[in-house]
């Protein structure tokens, strides 16, 4: 696996891909590498010709008083779980080298921004968007794979990817879970024994409301109130917010008639998990 810090050099290194006529993917992350950023990387070697991955902890998508200081950071561990994956070529610039003192230029998606983490993280994913494409325009990869744990994010970063015409595939790849069905996510790792028992409470919540929605309820305000419920029988955590939109705009729905996204944020302790499942009617119900 050869590594490179500066965007000079990796630019190189993908137009040398691309010149000997082969495929190439992205997968970005934030380090502090599970068993779901494995997945992207599996199935970005699947679907294409070279594999590369960034590995960059973007300070602009954390609030101030959110967790970038102390977000896990593992570089040699996760380099080697990337060598053992066969990825060809890993990103790993520095701050400064991404985002130069006098840079003033951002990405934003207007109104999916504001909608689920958006609302509650003000800035988010304006910094996700920036950087994504940054990051598409310095590898220019034909390909890219995101995780649908952060199916939001997917979503945005499609629209992105269309409205600004980036000539990039979008892939979102299942949700990775522990065996006791938690999301796995780089910040379970702040979870004390006692919490990562309460987090269960997010997939509980989802389970319910696909039960429910399975035996034929479809009036969203039913499900959510249903899923508002699961989380009485776990007082210390607090729910961020339990919706249910289009998984294409991120907008509220008032009845499933359609594909919708359930999507669940909730704090543990101070750590902010999130959750979600699709719901998608049969036709019999539609």
């Amino acid at each position: 696996m050869r590594i490179f810090e500066k965007i000079a050099e990796m630019r190189t290194a993908s137009r040398a891909v691309r010149r000997d006529g082969k495929s190439l993917s992205l997968v970005p992350t934030m380090g502090a590498l599970h068993e779901g950023h494995l997945s992207l990387v599996r199935a970005a070697k699947l679907q294409s010709d070279v594999v590369s991955v960034s590995l960059f902890v973007n300070p602009m998508q954390f609030g101030p008083t959110e967790d970038f200081a102390k977000y896990p950071r593992s570089f040699e561990r996760d380099c080697e779980l990337l060598t053992n994956e066969g990825v060809d070529l890993l990103f790993s610039p520095a701050t400064q080298e991404m985002y130069p003192e006098s840079g003033v230029t951002f990405v934003t998606v207007e109104g999916m921004s504001d909608s689920l983490c958006g609302r509650s993280r003000p800035g988010h994913f304006r910094g996700v968007t920036t950087v994504v494409s940054k990051l598409f325009h310095i590898i220019e990869p034909d390909v890219a794979f995101f995780g649908q744990k952060d199916a939001a994010q997917v979503s945005i970063i499609r629209r992105m990817v269309r409205d600004l015409n980036f000539p990039v595939r979008i892939v979102g790849c299942p949700i990775v879970r522990e065996p006791d069905d938690l999301a796995m996510s780089s910040r379970n790792a702040y979870l004390s024994p006692a919490q990562r028992k309460s987090a269960l409470v997010l997939s509980r919540s989802l389970q319910r409301v696909e039960e429910l929605f399975l035996a034929g309820a479809h009036n969203s305000l039913e499900l959510i109130c249903a899923a508002e419920e699961v989380f009485t029988t776990e007082p210390d955590v607090r729910l961020d917010y339990f919706e249910i939109v289009d998984p294409d705009t991120l907008e509220t729905i008032d009845k499933i008639a359609r594909p919708a996204l359930a999507a669940v944020a909730a704090f543990v302790g101070t750590t902010r998990l999130i959750d979600n499942v699709v719901l998608t009617p049969s036709a019999k119900a539609l």
